[in-house]
């Protein structure tokens, strides 16, 4: 018999995310008791010698992963970035003298930005939104302050579907970045960083967990009048237990940095697969006719979130229902900019991209 609740279709959704089916299974397979625990790990103590060895190794894999250098902490905690916008203000800003330089590329550039101006003056290094945000700067677009208090940028606009492929050049300012929609996605140069943060549910796990990554020297410069929770500094100090984690979704994202090593063969190979998926869909786009319109400019195109419009607006509600009939959900853009938006995050296999690819030469060709 036939069993529906079985029925997996493909999942577009920019986060939560799509999760890889090995770590789903197991999951599924330990729910009930985690190896050696005699319980779930949704039900055992952070303090407990279980919960050490499970963060000791998500530590440990990460660091391999990403070479992080010795001088780095890595920090488990909650919140998502929208509370990363504010904690890195209070942390590296707040009784500075120096501005925060933040280049705005897209949506949730302009979030974090309204969160600093709490805490300090902020100078606007680079502005995309007149151009609809659309691409990243040039080098030569930027003029850096390299005794800013620090240097911000989200590496991946999810929104506008906008990518950076190299870090700019801070001249020595610490530089921030969010990175929750291609983070674990290609290989960082961690050492280029003062401060990376990203929330786990695009590529790294589930909802619930967020992770920095920060140089000690930062460390040193946190005001002493910080709430505990709200300080980098304190939560480094108690190794990501200053209160209870979110035990669930580190336990998940140990499963991820497994299957990212073990059947992805690494970021380097990962992020060439990346690429591969995302230009199927791109090679659509580009074809002759305007029947699809990208919106990033091709330097700028994002790998990980595949935004476009149909050059025949009314057609896009057709192209979403029937999309959702063939098993592609999750393909709406954001309601602040309409259109359409495939995120083809690590988990989404390249079967799916594929269909989806077909899909859309054939409803172009139906509708043309």
């Amino acid at each position: 018999m036939h069993d529906k609740a079985l029925e997996r279709v493909y999942n577009f959704s920019p986060g939560p995310a799509a999760l890889p089916l090995p770590v789903l299974r197991e999951i599924q397979r330990d729910l009930l008791s985690y190896p050696g625990a005699g319980a779930s790990v949704l039900e055992i103590s952070h303090r407990s010698g279980t919960m050490d060895e499970i963060l000791a190794e998500a530590e440990e894999n990460l660091r391999r992963l990403l070479s992080i250098p010795a001088d780095y902490r890595v920090l488990f905690m909650q919140g998502g970035a929208r509370l990363q916008f504010s904690m890195i203000a209070m942390n590296l800003l707040r009784g500075r003298q120096s501005a925060a330089q933040y280049i705005l590329t897209g949506s949730w550039g302009k979030k974090a930005i309204v969160e600093a101006r709490r805490e300090g003056e902020v100078d606007l290094a680079w502005i995309g939104e007149e151009e609809g945000f659309r691409r990243v700067p040039t080098g030569s677009e930027l003029s850096l302050d390299p005794g800013a208090a620090y240097v911000y940028f989200t590496s991946n606009e999810t929104i506008q579907g906008v990518q950076w492929s190299q870090e700019p050049e801070t001249g020595g300012a610490p530089l921030v970045c969010d990175a929750s929609s291609d983070f674990l996605s290609r290989p960082i140069p961690i050492e280029r960083y003062g401060l990376l943060f990203a929330c786990a549910q695009k590529n790294a796990g589930a909802a619930g967990l967020t992770l920095a990554i920060v140089h000690e020297s930062l460390l040193e410069q946190v005001p002493a009048d910080l709430h505990g929770m709200l300080d980098y500094r304190q939560i480094a100090a108690q190794k990501s237990l200053l209160n209870t984690p979110p035990v669930f979704a580190i336990y998940v994202f140990l499963l991820i940095t497994r299957w990212l090593e073990k059947e992805m063969g690494g970021l380097e190979a990962l992020a060439e697969h990346n690429r591969a998926k995302a230009q199927r869909l791109y090679d659509v786009l580009d074809q002759e006719g305007g029947f699809y319109e990208g919106h990033a400019e091709p330097e700028s195109r994002s790998q990980m979130n595949v935004t476009f419009r149909l050059g025949a607006r009314e057609l896009e509600k057709t192209f979403l229902e029937e999309g959702q009939r063939r098993g592609f959900t999750q393909l709406r853009g954001h309601r602040s900019v309409g259109g359409i938006r495939a995120s083809v995050y690590n988990a989404m296999p390249l079967e799916g991209v594929e269909a989806l690819q077909h899909f859309m030469i054939e409803f172009r060709k139906r509708h043309s």
